[in-house]
């Protein structure tokens, strides 16, 4: 199993966090960006920068990622391919999307891409708070630790 992670986006909160239990386990990380990145020096932990583009990051840990691997993405159409793939997918606020979940939050995002074309301001995610990075943390202790048995 592999951790892949949305990097544009992330929280630098909760790349620490995958950093820690990346090292504490040796699973391999990967973060995905169209930016560079900074990562500490690491056997598990690497960094891949693609072209700027829509998506473009997105599509590479489609095809890159394999079942079975962990994505980490508040990206809900990458969640939803992931998902198909067979992979699992969290956000950084510690919610997994799941089959039974990723069709709702797809329609939900749609109706908020609607609301905003016309003119709607419909705000943003609130700012990631302290139980949000608690609950990310116990939710990839949790994971790990079922996936990782040996």
């Amino acid at each position: 199993m592999k951790i892949w992670v949305d990097a544009d986006a992330c929280p630098n909160v909760v790349k620490e966090i995958l950093f820690r239990a990346a090292e504490r386990l040796a699973v391999e990380t990967t973060l995905v960006a169209n930016q560079f990145l900074n990562t500490p020096p690491s056997k598990v932990i690497s960094a891949v920068q693609v072209p700027a583009g829509f998506d473009v990051a997105d599509n590479y840990i489609v095809q890159k990622s394999h079942p079975g691997d962990l994505i980490i993405t508040a990206d809900i159409p990458l969640a939803s391919e992931v998902l198909e793939k067979g992979c699992h997918a969290l956000n950084p606020r510690g919610e997994f999307y799941t089959p039974e979940n990723i069709r709702q939050r797809l329609n939900m995002r749609d109706f908020m891409d609607q609301l905003r074309s016309s003119g709607i301001d419909t705000g943003g995610p609130g700012k990631l708070g302290q139980q949000d990075r608690q609950q990310f943390a116990n939710q990839l202790d949790r994971f790990l630790a079922k996936h990782l048995r040996r």
